[in-house]
């Protein structure tokens, strides 16, 4: 008789509908999938989240970076994971969108993956050795124009949210330069400031400090107003480009047919996250945006990714 009613018991919970399985989640460590080296912007981005996040959750988020291939070896392996919500990744215009129009083989798709909402927008920066002989953005092109194939930029890896600036800067400013890539921001970043690149494409938030500190030299930003961050460095309008406009963004994802009791769980930390006063502080002294409300839910998040992936169709073709 005990036997059977430790089968009938057993029977139950193997049958549970996945919400009640995740009434108690997380009961371990979450693992959050940076797609780039440590030390860029995504980088950045994702250990202020998962901190304030962690907190609202009562279990820790662990960052892991797994740089390559502009950030699809990351998100490939999240497309794979289980979907139990204990292995989330942290992707952003590259990653999520661009990246279906830059790799013929690319191992996922936007129907792997489930949102859990829009975490920051970034804002894009382009800047040079602090020794490059052009003093602002008008003379950069005309240096660029007058010496080609001499003048080269950095960025985080092809499909990347960095390249993305640089491919959309070159269109506006009608320059041809040559793209040096990396497995994240941070080296390109550490290589400009070391002089073996003459400039990154980047976002403010991993590239300020440098400019702060003199190390490098800020051009240009695509922003409708200064950065408090760096105000001396011109908006793209201001310095005679008024065609860039560009902004970042890094959202959260789940792999597909993860319970949505999980996804709830985990939207709802992101926004007390997001809300947090130490998260506000520290997006505003990196120059990044915190998202608004509206963008912290899943479904508009998920409406964003397809509009950016059909942009990017267009703007990058098919490929190759």
């Amino acid at each position: 008789m005990k036997a059977a009613a430790l089968l009938v018991a057993a029977l139950a919970t193997a049958v549970a509908p996945p919400a009640a399985v995740a009434d108690d989640y997380p009961t371990r460590p979450v693992t959050m999938v940076v797609p780039f080296a440590a030390g860029g912007t995504s980088d950045v981005i994702a250990r202020i989240v998962s901190e304030q996040m962690s907190q609202a959750l009562g279990q820790r988020i662990l960052n892991e970076n797994v740089p390559g291939a502009g950030g699809s070896t990351a998100l490939a392996r999240v497309a794979r994971a289980p979907a139990d919500g204990y292995m989330i990744a942290i992707g952003n215009v590259g990653t999520n969108a661009a990246a279906y129009a830059i790799y013929p083989e690319i191992k996922y798709t936007n129907d792997d993956f489930v949102p859990i909402g829009l975490a920051a927008k970034t804002v894009p920066v382009i800047a040079v050795r602090k020794d490059f002989p052009a003093a602002d953005l008008k003379a950069f092109i005309a240096y660029v124009k007058a010496n080609p194939g001499k003048v080269n930029l950095g960025h985080a890896g092809i499909g990347s949210s960095n390249y993305l600036i640089c491919k959309t800067f070159m269109a506006a400013a009608g320059i041809d330069v040559t793209l040096v890539s990396y497995r994240g921001a941070a080296p390109a970043l550490n290589d400009l400031m070391g002089g073996q690149v003459d400039g990154v494409c980047d976002a403010a938030a991993s590239v300020s400090g440098a400019i702060q500190n003199g190390l490098v030299r800020g051009l240009v930003v695509s922003a409708p107003g200064r950065m408090k961050t760096i105000p001396d460095v011109p908006t793209a309008t201001e310095a005679g480009l008024p065609e860039w406009q560009q902004q970042g963004w890094n959202a959260l994802f789940a792999p597909k047919g993860t319970p949505q009791a999980v996804i709830d769980r985990l939207n709802v930390a992101l926004r007390k996250a997001v809300a947090s006063e130490a998260l506000q502080k520290r997006m505003d002294d990196l120059g990044s945006i915190p998202a608004t409300e509206d963008e912290m839910v899943p479904a508009n998040a998920g409406r964003l990714v397809v509009s950016e992936i059909e942009k990017y169709r267009k703007v990058l073709g098919p490929p190759q």
